[in-house]
């Protein structure tokens, strides 16, 4: 990165950074758009048992990969007050931390799979499928949580290019291993939607051990010799990156997990709704793709100009960012209306699947601006490395005003289960409007504070 002083600069810079992520950020979602279509593909019920697994699946990883995103505010931070030879002992730590989290993962994940399946009371065949899915999956936990440690490192210096190309190389992999896993092609074993899981973690090592071999060889990652020295695991180090990374964390946690609370709580209606709501939540889940991706760009580029004390560059950056992602979700609106049929029909072939699929994807226009506007914010605060405010946003937000109100509207009205993505919309338009108010007070501090 560089310092850029006209605004154009910026945008061309910022651009320069984001579609990159954009790239990354679809393509790894799209992973998990390959996993739920094809899936569905083979019943209702692999759909299903897809969909419970995944909905267990993502908080905690998101949650857990987001303590390790601190990677990315202080790697830039260093960059912005040239300290580069800082960067190494930063980036081994946090493959040391990644590396503890992904035995606490399956260790947890050995022990509470069956007792949290049995109660959801799921038909027996989704149970079975949710169960060997996530079991599979489990084999791919380390490679992907030291992933995300090395892409954050490579996205931090701004070669948002090079963490692309390897995930562009993951998506044919996927594919094909779905294709082995799930239908049984060329004599391998057909697993269904478990297979899904399986193909997953396959995947998750190949683009791990790819992305290792790229900051050992190549340009400009090798200069900065991450395994040059074997450095010792440092616990007050990790404490550093926890106390940063755990806010973060718990933040995304809770976003991620209100939307798996709504699916288990769905899990009372029949295998049509829950596979009909999964698969219109998959569909706004790639759509929050771009404004997730301004949001990771916004934390690189305030990052740097933070570190280097250019604080009035980082709030410019900072409603650029949330100008673009604006400007995008009115789009993908406008996508959402004119493409609702052909959009759920990627999904399923099933006549009642299709029809209540387009419903809930009209609910899922009014995720797009509440969107546009937390997402980004979010990833400025972190390039400031204020994350305590988001972490108490992001609780209130979600559990205690858009649960309940999608509680007591889908139990007490004729809406159903409607109802709870009524909850969630409350819930995402009150966390943008506290996060607004907070990037106007730091982004004022910080600049008062410079100015003296």
């Amino acid at each position: 990165m560089r310092e850029a002083k006209h605004l154009s600069e910026k945008t061309k810079q910022f651009l320069m950074i984001l579609i990159p992520i954009l790239i990354t950020q679809v393509g790894l979602s799209f992973i998990a758009f390959l996993d739920t279509v094809m899936s569905g593909k083979v019943s209702a019920a692999d759909l299903a048992g897809v969909a419970i697994g995944a909905s267990l699946w993502t908080p905690v990883y998101t949650g857990l990969a987001g303590i390790l995103t601190a990677v990315t505010p202080v790697v830039a931070q260093l960059m912005g007050a040239q300290r580069k030879e800082a960067v190494p002992y930063t980036v081994m730590q946090s493959i040391y931390v990644a590396a503890i989290l992904s035995l606490f993962v399956m260790i947890l994940g050995f022990f509470l799979i069956d007792p949290i399946l049995d109660s959801l009371q799921l038909e027996h065949q989704v149970y079975v499928i949710s169960k060997q899915y996530l079991s599979y999956l489990g084999l791919g936990i380390l490679p992907l949580f030291v992933y995300n440690v090395v892409r954050c490192f490579i996205d931090s210096l701004g070669r948002t290019r090079v963490t692309m190309m390897i995930t562009l190389c993951s998506l044919p992999i996927n594919f094909v291993l779905n294709s082995l896993f799930i239908f049984g092609y060329f004599g391998f074993p057909k697993l269904g939607g478990a297979g899904a899981g399986l193909a997953s973690a396959l995947t998750y090592w190949c683009i791990c051990l790819l992305s290792l071999f790229i900051i050992h060889k190549k340009v400009p990652f090798y200069e900065f010799r991450i395994f040059g020295t074997l450095y010792s695991f440092s616990f007050s180090e990790s404490l550093k990156l926890l106390k940063l990374g755990l806010p973060i964390g718990f933040a995304i946690f809770f976003e991620t997990s209100i939307f798996a609370a709504v699916t288990l709580l769905m899990s009372h209606f029949d295998t049509v709704t829950i596979a009909s709501h999964q698969a219109a939540m998959n569909f706004a889940t790639l759509l929050y793709m771009l404004p997730l991706s301004i949001s990771m760009t916004l934390t690189i580029v305030v990052g740097f100009e933070a570190g280097a004390e250019r604080f009035k560059d980082a709030k410019a950056y900072s409603y650029l960012g949330i100008s673009i992602a604006v400007g995008f979700s009115l789009l993908t609106a406008l996508i959402i209306i004119l493409f609702r049929q052909q959009i759920a029909g990627m999904y399923a072939a099933d006549d009642d699947v299709l029809l209540l699929t387009k419903r809930f994807l009209l609910y899922a226009l009014f995720f797009q601006l509440s969107d546009a506007i937390a997402a980004p914010i979010q990833g400025a605060l972190r390039g400031y490395k204020d994350v305590n405010y988001t972490l108490f946003t992001a609780f209130v937000s979600y559990w205690i005003i858009g649960l309940p109100v999608g509680i007591l509207i889908a139990t007490h009205t004729s809406l159903g289960a409607y109802g709870y993505w009524i909850g969630l919309i409350a819930g995402l338009a009150a966390g943008a409007v506290g996060l607004f108010f907070r990037l106007k007070f730091i982004q004022s501090r910080f600049i008062q504070k410079h100015s003296i």
